[in-house]
């Protein structure tokens, strides 16, 4: 009969297993696996040795507060000759002796989350358990190293914000091995409302990434649930800070999980989805996040949207319907085997609250592939987002009288979607995963699929007269500078009409802010035959700078009205302004674990002094997960720079972003960056 062994002490051997399982960046202090993968650790027994076939030992795993067989939240199992990597095993592979080196492996599908693992009759080690992109077996496998790197690995990046005419990079650090921040990612798992309803059942739910996915949209927010972030659309900050003034996802998770799980003031959609991003990271999910320029946000699931003007070309705020100068939400990677074969990959998610999907405010995943095909029966709120990217817009003329009418007017939705390319801040465009080429036949056969009659019965707009806006080829924030309305007749026949072009402050969401600049001619001539008129509309920094918000956003609109036909052209376009440039330069060779300074400076653009002015900076394995705060003490007049000089001292090699952050009381939220490569 096999004797029990008797375990004296046992060593986890953190650093050598966390390293193996890529989660050494998390540090070495406990142990943290993933699934599929075996670990290692050491028992020293109190008596005897160790012998093949002679002794005996028990192991259990649990997780959860209420584990169990059947869900697969507890397993007991003994030594075997070899571990089974499909199921939760254990071997001995060292030889006879007083010092046992044992092999334990978890199987692909194991829920994730804080594990506990009984040794014998007394030995209690705890430990975390991952998904493991890494495992052939585990759903979310990617098979390439660069991605993995990047989707799984980089604690930085890049985020896509601005217009679809002028797409504005703007540096993250998601910051999902800092210290800290893997125990708030679990925490978040622990707090949802379905862990608090039913923990065993929700912990064993936590094996599948789709179930997770689906957590993590609603608990980033907090509108059901204490999650993480509460979102704000205007401009009243009071109790919070501006989602502007984030430069990374360390100090929100921070925030959250050190302050009894209250919601931190406050996010928008890029901040949304840079959290879910570094969670999905934290826990093993390859993630990424994704713009959408000119999103849709359809709340009627018609797919069209109805935007409705006055007389003056103005937007009126009649409808729900929007169209949001860009909308970020992230994609997981995963396998989708509660579909039909080919929906596999990347999965759109959305954790930002703007519509509730099964009583809840949250979105996805769901199949980039569903959403390209027009299948929008496939789980999860596919309808939803195959309107941000495809629906139709439709305008209207509200006239003084009450009445309405529908004008000409050209926009098109789901534009430039883009995210990071892999290994590098160049911007990949990923709009063919999510639509075909504009008037394709596949793109017809989705639409058809979708039940989309309104874009594919759209008629050819009046090519008889044409409205554009063009503008400046630099448009910086400070600066006087001339937009344009571009008025071509291609009519036989001469035109008269009035022309009314506006400007006007607007938040990235679409929500209009105040006049920045207006002019109404009430004689426009045209000439027949390709007869073209070219009006310039001066933007004056004195008129726009007290009415810009702090999307540094101006919405054009060129309403044409035709005397002879009484027909109506609308013309809107974004714009944005420049912020100047943030410089920084390293001083001094980039070291691990050696102090090293940076040189950070900024121009003052503006025609008047800045004061108040502080620049904030972080980076991961650079700060050592805190913010770095320098504040000036002198006015930065117009023209002058505002300098400063930090120091850090990098903890781990490899290229890291230091992200910087510069406000002031006239020029707030300037973004700015460098890559610094640490070497050994």
């Amino acid at each position: 009969m096999a004797q029990a062994l008797e375990i004296a002490r046992w060593d986890l051997e953190c650093e050598f297993n966390n390293t193996d399982h890529r989660t050494e960046l998390n540090g070495v202090e406990q142990l943290i696996v993933r699934r599929g993968q075996p670990f290692t650790i050491n028992l020293h027994l109190r008596s005897g040795e160790y012998q093949p076939g002679g002794s005996a030992l028990n192991l259990t795993v649990e997780t959860g507060p209420q584990p169990s067989d059947q869900y697969g939240t507890r397993a007991s199992f003994g030594l075997t000759d070899q571990i089974d990597t499909s199921r939760w095993s254990a071997a001995v592979t060292s030889p006879p002796g007083y010092m046992v080196s044992l092999s334990i492996c978890s199987p692909p599908d194991a829920p994730i989350g804080r594990w506990r693992l009984t040794l014998g009759q007394g030995g209690l080690v705890e430990f975390v358990l991952l998904y493991n992109p890494w495992c052939t077996g585990d759903v979310v496998y990617m098979d390439s190293e660069e991605k993995l790197m990047e989707y799984v690995l980089a604690q930085d990046g890049i985020i896509f914000r601005g217009s679809w005419k002028y797409l504005i990079p703007t540096p993250w650090n998601f910051g999902q091995f800092e210290d800290g921040i893997l125990e708030a990612c679990l925490r978040i798992l622990e707090m949802n409302p379905k862990c608090l309803r039913n923990p065993g059942k929700d912990a064993s739910g936590r094996k599948n990434p789709i179930y997770v996915s689906r957590v993590l949209s609603a608990m980033v927010n907090c509108n059901d649930d204490k999650g993480v972030l509460l979102g704000r659309w205007t401009d009243d900050y009071d109790g919070g800070v501006s989602p502007l003034s984030w430069k990374g996802s360390v100090e929100i998770l921070r925030n959250w999980d050190t302050n009894a799980c209250q919601p931190v003031r406050f996010g928008q959609c890029w901040v949304f989805a840079a959290v879910a991003c570094s969670v999905s990271r934290a826990l093993g999910i390859p993630c990424r996040v994704v713009t959408n320029y000119n999103s849709a946000h359809d709340t009627n699931s018609n797919l069209v949207i109805e935007r409705y003007v006055d007389e003056n070309g103005q937007v009126v705020q009649k409808s729900r319907d929007m169209i949001w100068n860009y909308h970020c939400w992230v994609e997981n990677w995963m396998t989708r085997p509660d579909l039909k074969p080919g929906f596999d990959g990347w999965q759109a998610m959305d954790p930002t609250p703007q519509e509730k999907s099964e009583g809840v405010y949250c979105c996805g995943p769901i199949p980039l592939k569903a959403i390209k095909e027009g299948e929008l029966t496939y789980k999860y709120d596919a309808p939803f987002v195959f309107a941000e990217v495809n629906a139709d817009v439709h305008t209207f003329m509200k006239h003084k009288d009450g009445t309405t009418e529908k004008i000409i007017s050209s926009v098109q939705v789901g534009l430039k979607i883009s995210t990071k390319s892999v290994g590098s801040d160049r911007r990949e465009d990923i709009t063919h995963l999510y639509k075909y080429p504009e008037g394709s036949d596949e793109e017809r056969e989705a639409f058809t699929k979708a039940n989309h009659q309104n874009k594919l019965l759209q008629q050819q707009e009046n090519a008889g007269l044409l409205i554009a806006i063009k503008v400046s080829a630099e448009m910086r924030k400070g600066c006087d500078f001339d937009v344009f309305a571009v008025v071509t007749n291609n009519t036989p026949n001469g035109k008269k009409c009035r022309l009314v072009f506006g400007s006007r402050a607007v938040s990235y969401n679409g929500i209009l802010g105040e006049n920045c600049g207006f002019k109404d001619l009430l004689n426009v001539a045209l000439a027949p035959g390709e007869g073209q008129l070219r009006v310039p509309l001066r933007m004056n920094y004195s008129k726009y700078a007290e009415n810009l918000t702090e999307d540094n956003l101006i919405r054009l609109a060129a309403l044409l009205l035709d005397y002879g036909t009484r027909e109506a052209y609308l013309a809107v376009r974004n714009v944005v302004l420049e912020n100047p440039e943030i410089k920084v330069r390293i001083l001094g060779e980039p070291k691990e674990n050696r102090k090293l300074a940076a040189e950070i400076t900024l121009q003052n653009p503006l025609p008047v002094p800045l004061q108040n002015c502080c620049f904030t900076v972080e980076g991961s394995n650079l700060t050592g997960g805190q913010i770095i705060t320098e504040k000036l003490n002198s006015t930065v007049e117009p023209g002058q720079d505002a300098k400063v000089k930090i120091y850090f001292t990098p903890t781990h090699s490899g290229q890291r972003k230091l992200v910087v952050d510069f406000d002031s009381n006239k020029l707030c939220h300037v973004k700015g960056y460098r890559n610094v490569i640490i070497g050994k």
